[in-house]
């Protein structure tokens, strides 16, 4: 897409590493947009082609960080705030996210900005509304209650590669012909694509009537969940799903079956499972008449999602977003180690290259079955397992997942460090580094790190050594004959 000139006004993005903010970021700047991000940990964004732009300014800092916000929002036109939470804690998410909105709606009505821009939940209003969409609802209230006119926008199911929706619904048709659903597989809604929403958020910039007003963004579709899920099986060129509903199975029940079956962890599918029983249909057609443009129906936004994650074309993906806890001070307090070490036959670029590919399709250099048993052995417990995969099967980039571990350490043919993220009783990482030892060779050290809580932890440790002992040389040895290769 060629960039348009460049413009005068300043835009905020809030959620610039999560799934639609990701995508928006890049938007605007080809828009000729300057752009600021305001995000915890600057370093995802340089999975981004957009990341090093030049009219991009990046504000480290939280939104519980009322000075950071501050100062993010320092000659600021508009701001997108797209943030929530997903993980469902007892309601947690509901109270942080009131917190954090009414945050931002206080020190945005200090700042130079003209207009915040939401996008959130669609969803029958009424008492039978589940925790998850009324908690949406209820952010946008916060926010329009304020003196910066809002523009909240409202979509129901987002259809996009590696949208978390998106990721369940494919997941489920692909490995169940036959599925036993809860009775919300009934209810209607209206997906749209991710295209459609990207369109709709820059496009309001330019249109004052928004402001101030809700208003409802969908495809041109309306179906049951279950009809959403036989256009899936016929994209993927599968049969007719056989879908029995019944009405025992409740949304807690149903996530712990997603969290079983699909890359989603039953934490998130619960609050996802909650929404499925309430109707998300647009109410009006206010976006379309203020906004016109054609938007993709549902079996276009279907098939335009799987041919991005069949090319690996996946721009941002749902298990990105949120927060990376800090690295360990591996240094103090009781640290078990394994370093093992190979040399290989090849160069520091060739090496690390191939090292970067771990996980996913890519699997672990012959150890895949045994790091396949490890993974349901977590995904049993509540872990996310190997569920997740990766979003591409050989570019990597800070906080990205791969299986159950996360990025937390890239620097290019030195070293790739992964923090597990698997059900531990302790602090785990897997640490490779890369040194050359002549033009053409470089030494490979491996390092496994595990800080153990109580005796439980050392339990596990002595418990695992022994298979580390068949695992790890595996590995190393499965990397060195691919270098060669």
């Amino acid at each position: 897409m060629t960039e348009s000139s460049p413009r005068s006004e300043r835009i905020l993005v809030c959620g610039a590493t999560g799934y639609v903010g990701g995508r928006l970021a890049r938007r605007l700047l080809e828009e000729g947009y300057r752009v600021t991000c305001l995000v915890r940990s600057p370093e995802k964004l340089t999975k981004f082609s957009w990341g090093q732009h030049e009219r991009l300014t990046v504000v480290k800092g939280e939104l519980e960080d009322t000075e950071a916000t501050r100062r993010a929002l320092e000659n600021i036109d508009f701001a997108y705030y797209l943030v929530h939470s997903m993980q469902s804690a007892k309601g947690e998410y509901a109270q942080r996210d009131r917190e954090l909105a009414t945050g931002f709606r206080d020190t945005a009505q200090t700042s130079s900005c003209r207009r915040i821009i939401y996008l959130g939940g669609l969803g029958e209003l009424g008492a039978d509304l589940s925790e998850h969409l009324d908690s949406r609802h209820e952010v946008g209230e916060i926010l329009q209650s304020g003196r910066v006119p809002t523009t909240v926008f409202r979509a129901a199911m987002i259809i996009g590669s590696g949208s978390a929706s998106f990721e369940t619904l494919r997941y489920l048709v692909e490995r169940l012909p036959i599925m036993v659903t809860p009775k919300w597989v009934k209810t209607e809604t209206q997906p749209v694509a991710i295209r459609d929403v990207l369109r709709y958020l820059v496009a309001c910039l330019g249109v004052e009537e928004t402001a101030g007003r809700t208003l409802d963004i969908g495809g041109p579709d309306v179906m049951s969940y279950r009809d959403v899920m036989q256009v899936m099986a016929e994209k993927l060129k599968l049969r007719r799903r056989i879908i029995l509903p019944v009405p025992v199975l409740t949304p807690y029940l149903s996530s712990l079956w997603i969290g079983l079956v699909t890359p989603v962890s039953s934490s998130i599918a619960r609050p996802l499972s909650e929404g499925l029983k309430n109707r998300t249909v647009c109410r009006n057609d206010d976006a379309v008449r203020l906004m016109p443009g054609d938007c993709l129906g549902i079996e276009a936004a279907i098939e335009a999602a799987l041919g991005k994650t069949q090319q690996g074309d996946i721009e941002t993906r749902w298990s990105t977003a949120g927060k990376i806890p800090g690295d360990p001070d591996w240094s103090g307090g009781t640290t078990l180690t394994d370093r093992r070490e190979i040399t290989v036959q090849g160069s520091v670029e060739q090496t690390f290259a191939e090292i970067r590919s771990i996980g996913g399709a890519n699997g672990y250099w012959g150890a895949g079955f045994l790091w396949q048993v490890r993974g349901w052995m977590d995904q049993a417990i509540g872990g996310p397992g190997l569920r997740r995969g990766r979003r591409h099967p050989r570019d990597l980039h800070y906080g990205e997942a791969v299986d159950f571990w996360r990025v937390t350490k890239l620097v290019p043919n030195e070293r790739l460090t992964l923090r597990a993220e698997m059900k531990l009783p302790g602090e785990a990482e897997l640490d490779f580094q890369l040194e050359p030892s002549s033009a053409e060779t470089t030494q490979v050290v491996m390092t496994a790190r595990f800080r153990p809580k109580g005796l439980l932890g050392l339990a596990y440790w002595y418990a695992v050594l022994p298979l580390h002992g068949l695992v790890f040389p595996v590995m190393l040895r499965g990397i060195a004959k691919n270098v060669q290769r």
